[in-house]
């Protein structure tokens, strides 16, 4: 089965939870950025795995990123600029068939989630849902994930992999 999860991540902990997700799906399994999950590539997949960072309430926006990207707080670490948000990237997304799953980091408490809108996302686009979407929580805005949660990625993508072969 070929898998890709694919993520957008300016500090890090997204693309850290892509790739202990990446890991439970097993060998040949690949975390991207959106940079990276090209059309093409993600085109033969079998599983696509999609996720990104919660800002102010909501799965990612560009008008989000622009709002970090003009006033940096300071002495905040530096944000990955080199890949596009993972709505942008699902807008791009050619329809498919394949099964899905969606993930968001974020944190703790009722600020808001991203997986739901990853996984309307992507069932929009014709995929086809194995799992409820899943959150992961970072302690604070920059990070760190809490303890425990790339061992929690980990078995969710070891979960994905049994569901998505029983579909």
């Amino acid at each position: 089965m070929k898998a890709v999860v694919v993520y957008e991540s300016l500090w890090g902990n997204t693309a850290a939870v892509a790739g202990a997700i990446a890991q439970g799906l097993g060998l040949g399994a690949q975390a991207l950025s959106t940079a990276q999950a090209l059309p093409e590539v993600v085109a033969d997949a079998d599983l696509v795995v999609a996720g990104g960072p919660v800002f102010a309430f909501h799965l990612s926006t560009d008008h989000a990123r622009g709002s970090i990207r003009r006033h940096p707080e300071p002495g905040a670490p530096a944000p990955d600029w080199s890949h596009p948000s993972v709505r942008s990237w699902m807008d791009a997304l050619p329809v498919g068939s394949a099964r899905c799953a969606a993930f968001d980091t974020r944190v703790p408490g009722p600020f808001g989630k991203g997986a739901p809108t990853v996984a309307d996302g992507l069932q929009a686009k014709g995929y086809q849902l194995v799992a409820p979407p899943e959150g992961f929580i970072v302690t604070g805005k920059f990070g760190p994930l809490r303890p425990g949660e790339l061992d929690r990625a980990r078995r969710w993508g070891e979960q994905l992999l049994e569901r998505a072969q029983l579909v």
